[in-house]
């Protein structure tokens, strides 16, 4: 842990504080009129789900790039702005696409795999737009937005994720976690000819887990690691967020630990240039929570 340590006490020393201020502000007051007048379901239903969702990322993303850019040598640099005004779009695209597949194999099996694609169709088309501004703007790095790796210690991440068990054990006895987790409830009941039905779960919970592999590429790989070859650090803010943005669906504990835990996972990826430890850390946390939720659901509910 001592050098994860030093990266947030580098990181707190070297950051502007203001813009960490008015960053934690800003954040809080979207948070709070998401929860208190539900502005994220408003907004896609006033403007349809893409415009929404797109509305949404917008002011969550590009107003604390702006403030960060304010006073950067890079805030004229074509290459940046044109990353920065494509990723709440690319993400917009992520969450709204229609994914839906006839598979003509019944209703329960169609209803099943549609789940089962979900995830990894959506990180399959986030990677090919990654993969066009990588091969634009940052081919000649060596980081492949944080894939390529050599020597991380995972001690640490594993040390972490231990630590998020007591508060994932508390958290699962409260209703709004128990309403939202184990998220294999939405293919529950599986199948009838689903044997042996250990697999078809196993089956679910790895396509659950390809989507935090997308989100650790595109906010700690490409709008960190990326972003830092203009800005360095200053890339860190904006990205905390915009992924906590994406948590408004999500129980109001869960959403604001994000913004932290992103920040958290930001320094570090920045630190190492790598979404190893943060994805181990990400995932950890994922399937903690879907024991937790099967275990809370079966005790309180």
């Amino acid at each position: 842990m001592k050098e994860i340590t030093e990266y947030l006490k580098a990181y707190y020393h070297e950051v502007n504080k203001p813009d960490l201020i008015v960053s934690i502000l800003y954040t809080s007051l979207l948070v709070w009129l998401n929860y208190h007048f539900g502005m994220e379901d408003w907004l896609t239903g006033q403007a349809g789900f893409l415009a929404g969702h797109l509305a949404v990322y917008i002011v969550a993303f590009q107003l604390p790039a702006f403030l960060v850019l304010r006073n950067s040598a890079e805030r004229k640099n074509p290459a940046l702005w044109l990353c920065i005004l494509l990723a709440p779009l690319m993400f917009a695209i992520k969450v709204t696409m229609n994914t839906q597949v006839n598979f003509q194999n019944g209703a329960a099996w169609d209803y099943y795999w549609n789940h089962i694609i979900y995830w990894p169709l959506r990180m399959l088309v986030l990677l090919m737009m990654l993969a066009i501004l990588y091969f634009m703007f940052h081919r000649n790095e060596n980081h492949l937005y944080g894939l390529r790796c050599r020597q991380l210690n995972m001690k640490p991440y594993i040390l972490m994720l231990l630590f998020m068990v007591p508060l994932i054990m508390a958290a699962s006895t409260q209703p709004d976690f128990l309403n939202v987790y184990p998220k294999l409830r939405q293919v529950m009941p599986l199948p009838g000819e689903a044997e042996p039905d250990w697999f078809y779960k196993f089956l679910f919970e790895m396509s659950y887990g390809s989507d935090f592999f997308t989100i650790e590429i595109f906010f700690r790989g490409f709008l960190v690691i990326g972003l830092a070859k203009w800005i360095g650090k200053d890339a860190i803010l904006p990205m905390a967020c915009f992924y906590c943005s994406i948590h408004f669906g999500k129980p109001l504990g869960e959403c604001i630990s994000s913004f932290f835990g992103g920040m958290l996972l930001g320094i570090i990826s920045y630190h190492t240039r790598s979404i190893y430890g943060g994805l181990v850390v990400h995932l950890g946390i994922a399937w903690l929570m879907e024991i937790g939720g099967w275990i809370g659901n079966r005790i309180f509910q």
